[in-house]
């Protein structure tokens, strides 16, 4: 099975500043319509819901923009894309940040880097967090190493973006409502380029 990136129609490495937001809003209408991972809605109808969600929350630019992209390591990472049926963990919250990094300030890429850790932080401090987790998060934490411990507890408590991914991670977790009306993905281009 081949890597979702290996369908992009440019290469994420001859991205630059000037094409980021087109390549970004290119890969939402090429790849948007995905399945989200055994959820009832598609990647793009994901992203787009848990950015108006922060939006409503009154969430920052840079915390919008993140929760808009922090799942777009799912169209950047070079694993295969059945990975998780394999009992492998794609890893998808660093691709993406990783890539954000390159135009993006922290406070966009950071919040994307610890979305998958903000889940574990929660499951860990909040005794009922865990159950209002769908099913396919729950098959997902555990691929991620479960609830946070020790060491790795106290180092995310400590990082000062974990505020912005909690925040995140929680529109994340309500976001993932079939049939919404949704506006299309050009809709959010005028945050892209602010927040550059």
């Amino acid at each position: 099975m081949i890597a979702i990136r290996d369908t992009l129609p440019m290469h994420p490495d001859q991205v630059t500043r000037d094409t980021v937001v087109d390549f970004i809003i290119e890969m939402f209408h090429h790849m948007g319509s995905q399945d989200y991972l055994g959820e009832a809605i598609s990647q793009g109808e994901h992203g787009i819901q848990c950015a108006i969600m922060a939006d409503q929350l009154e969430s920052k630019d840079t915390l919008t923009a993140a929760a808009l992209l922090h799942d777009l390591g799912h169209f950047l990472h070079t694993r295969a894309e059945d990975c998780a049926d394999h009992g492998i963990d794609a890893q998808h919250e660093d691709y993406g940040a990783d890539f954000l990094a390159r135009f993006y300030p922290p406070a966009v890429s950071e919040p994307v880097r610890l979305h998958v850790n903000a889940k574990r932080y929660l499951c860990a401090v909040e005794p009922d967090y865990f159950n209002r987790l769908s099913q396919a998060s729950i098959r997902s934490l555990e691929l991620q190493g479960g609830p946070l411990q020790g060491d790795a507890l106290e180092a995310f408590a400590a990082n000062p973006y974990r505020q912005d991914a909690v925040t995140l991670r929680r529109c994340d977790e309500g976001a993932k409502v079939p049939n919404l009306s949704l506006p299309d993905i050009e809709t959010f281009r005028p945050l892209l380029m602010r927040v550059l």
